[in-house]
């Protein structure tokens, strides 16, 4: 089975957990700016908004895009594209550059991989505790 990796923000950190797609199947079906009650992922208390993600080719999310598809998109410097190109080894900005990309729909399914979120209402416990939780289970 599938794992989602949770990349949470907060206060200028970044946590990452595990999570299997089993354990998860509330999420299926929400979309970016949804909001997440934490004890879906195991974290009483918390509160969360779903920010973007990856699918497992490594594609990002869009919120412009409807669905769960893969869509070749012309795009100027936003969301999956940063608008550089690469002149001898160095990066330049170059205005009004637009380049077609491939992105994913702004819904997660089964072909997510990485979903990043924000705290919006924190818990008891601070969420550096979960995650040394998590990482005591990967060990053993």
């Amino acid at each position: 089975m599938a794992v989602f990796k949770f990349v949470i923000a907060e206060k200028g950190k970044c946590y990452q957990i595990e999570k299997d797609q089993k354990d998860c199947e509330a999420l299926l079906g929400l979309k970016i700016g949804s909001k997440i009650p934490g004890d879906v992922l195991g974290m009483a208390g918390y509160e969360f908004q779903i920010t973007g993600g990856t699918d497992i080719d490594g594609f990002p999310m869009r919120k412009d895009v409807d669905g769960t598809v893969k869509k070749r998109m012309l795009l100027k410097r936003s969301v999956g594209f940063g608008g550089k190109k690469r002149k001898k080894k160095k990066l330049f900005k170059i205005k009004g550059m637009r380049k077609r990309k491939t992105i994913r729909g702004n819904t997660i399914d089964g072909h997510i991989a990485q979903i990043n979120c924000k705290v919006i209402k924190r818990g008891e416990k601070n969420l550096e505790e979960f995650v040394e939780k998590e990482g005591k289970k990967d060990k053993k």
